[in-house]
């Protein structure tokens, strides 16, 4: 019997993923960048290998972020999530799926937002809109 994934392992896969999806990487250049197989990028994002600290450092600098941007929200053994979490693990595998092109043009125009109010606004909005009500400061 296969033994299920570490959560923390899954999270850091999914942020793997999440980061080269958002910087326009395929799994194929991110694997001939590292030396291994796309099957084998497929198996870190899942959780289903684990990505040694050495193979992380590359991955980290390939994706240009730093090594702790992978753990940001990843699970505690207490059951928590590690501060910055923006959601629980369980939720990983459902969000994994759903990463559509729109999701990631979105994500895309987000980031080249410079001014700040207008992020949060747009996020307000955003929040609103996925809540079925009226966002603050509406005007018709």
């Amino acid at each position: 019997m296969k033994k299920a994934p570490d959560p923390v392992d899954r999270h850091v896969g999914h942020r793997v993923r999440v980061r080269r999806l958002l910087v326009g990487v395929s799994q194929e250049k991110l694997g001939d960048a590292l030396g291994v197989t796309f099957q084998q990028i497929q198996k870190y994002e899942k959780g289903t290998n684990r990505i040694s600290a050495s193979r992380l450092r590359q991955i980290a600098d390939m994706l240009g972020v730093p090594v702790s941007f992978f753990y940001e929200g990843a699970p505690r053994p207490d059951g928590g999530r590690e501060e910055g979490a923006a959601e629980p693990a369980s939720d990983l595998a459902a969000n994994d799926v759903f990463w559509t092109s729109q999701d990631l043009q979105l994500v895309r125009a987000f980031q080249r937002i410079t001014d700040h109010q207008v992020r949060r606004r747009i996020i307000s909005l955003v929040e609103a809109i996925g809540a079925g009500t009226a966002p603050p400061d509406a005007t018709e």
